[in-house]
């Protein structure tokens, strides 16, 4: 999928984020947008993703050469940060057979497979209310990464990761990543990205 902006600007009350941004996102091409916090990061990743409408400016999505219906963009993106919270009431199993009503996931995936992927095998059945911050940011990287959408979106991916699920989170992008665009938003964490994604610096 390629993502245009043109002239984007995002203002809260008085204070304006994000101002005369001009950026086209290739497809299957990497990026990282690196800044401080507060630089609009977040922001930016929230407004390609259609989750926050842009106070100035226009952005367009393209799949397979056609305009993308900005109502159905979601559809073919995926989009995890820290700030979103999964519903605890559920098991894991559950919250993939839930996820499944709007993602499809590559081959013959089964549910279990996920959560194997994820490193979690023995919490399945496991309602999320008692995972860790750890084992939580597996589960969302696992539903974002795994999916076979054409947009990935993924705001400060290594947050709550030990070096051993940093290490697995840089796997699974390289392995299900592949073909997608990817869009990855750090503090400038080099265990989020590689040297070879294309830097926007806010």
């Amino acid at each position: 999928m390629q993502v245009t902006l043109q002239d984007v600007g995002k203002r809260f009350r008085q204070k304006w984020v994000l101002k005369d941004l001009d950026l086209i996102l290739e497809p299957g091409k990497q990026y990282v947008i690196a800044g401080n916090n507060g630089s609009g990061k977040s922001t930016l990743l929230k407004m390609i993703s259609g989750y926050l409408t842009p106070t100035t400016g226009i952005i367009t999505w393209h799949k397979n050469g056609k305009t993308a219906d900005p109502d159905h963009v979601f559809s073919s993106l995926s989009f995890t940060g820290p700030y979103l919270e999964l519903p605890e009431e559920f098991s894991f199993l559950e919250m993939i057979r839930f996820h499944r009503q709007f993602k499809i996931f590559p081959g013959k995936l089964t549910n279990e497979d996920v959560v194997h992927i994820a490193g979690l095998h023995d919490a399945g059945e496991k309602s999320i209310r008692d995972f860790s911050s750890g084992m939580k940011q597996r589960v969302k990287l696992a539903l974002a990464i795994l999916p076979e959408t054409s947009l990935l979106l993924l705001d400060e991916p290594c947050t709550n990761l030990d070096a051993k699920a940093s290490h697995w989170y840089k796997e699974l992008v390289e392995q299900f990543g592949r073909g997608k665009t990817l869009v990855v938003a750090s503090n400038h964490n080099p265990d989020e990205y590689r040297p070879g994604f294309s830097m926007i610096s806010l």
